[in-house]
């Protein structure tokens, strides 16, 4: 089980609200349907440099994964196949370095591998903020509050209840993000954020037993 180094990185809730509200709002602009889960499981992937970080005792976090130019060469093949079907999912990605990470915490390598100088609202010369500032505390879970509103009165929560195999992809963040929040002692987030954690780990578990279930019939 990897545990996400949460001094540089980000609370998981936060991403995952923002990059929600942004495949929303595209979606509903294109006129596309979205996958709910996928959408937030591509809201935490850029994340996936701290367990590199673990297996290689190296410092790359916020690093390639984070860059604006490796997610539009990545996503280059889907927007050939799926046009602007595309465009919510590479939302969603994208919103995790170019909103999240910039605004809180910045040192982010946006320009790799054209460039390793680092952006983010620090480096414009604004005060530095970390993960544990309380600014960033009550945006995260205003943010979580917003989206679950929403998932609420469009009915995409039930999407969590069907018994779709995609669905599976819920254990990456059950495992990297949410489960090890409530391992050990004292709790690795603030008060205010258990809740929206909790909350998104029962929901995603129940998920990913609904599939599970239906594979063994």
């Amino acid at each position: 089980m990897f545990v996400f180094k949460e001094e540089k990185a980000s609370f998981a809730v936060g991403h995952m609200a923002l990059a929600y509200l942004l495949g929303k709002a595209s979606a509903k602009l294109l006129k596309v349907n979205i996958n709910i889960p996928l959408i937030l499981v591509l809201s935490i992937i850029p994340d996936i440099d701290i367990i590199f970080d673990f297996l290689l005792k190296s410092e790359i976090h916020r690093g390639p994964t984070h860059s604006i130019i490796v997610a539009i060469v990545f996503f280059i093949p889907f927007f050939v196949l799926y046009r602007q079907k595309a465009v919510p999912y590479f939302a969603a990605l994208a919103s995790h370095s170019l909103i999240g990470d910039f605004l809180i915490g910045g040192q982010l390598q946006l320009l790799w591998p054209l460039s390793t100088n680092e952006f983010g609202l620090h480096e414009l010369g604004f005060p530095y903020i970390n993960i544990y500032n309380p600014l960033n505390i009550a945006l995260e879970f205003t943010l979580f509050a917003i989206a679950l509103v929403v998932m609420f009165k469009t009915r995409d929560l039930f999407h969590f209840f069907r018994n779709n195999k995609l669905n599976l992809i819920l254990i990456i963040p059950i495992f990297t993000v949410l489960l090890p929040t409530f391992v050990g002692y004292p709790l690795s987030v603030p008060i205010l954020l258990v809740l929206p954690h909790l909350f998104y780990l029962v929901l995603f578990s129940i998920s990913v037993l609904i599939v599970l279930k239906g594979m063994l019939k």
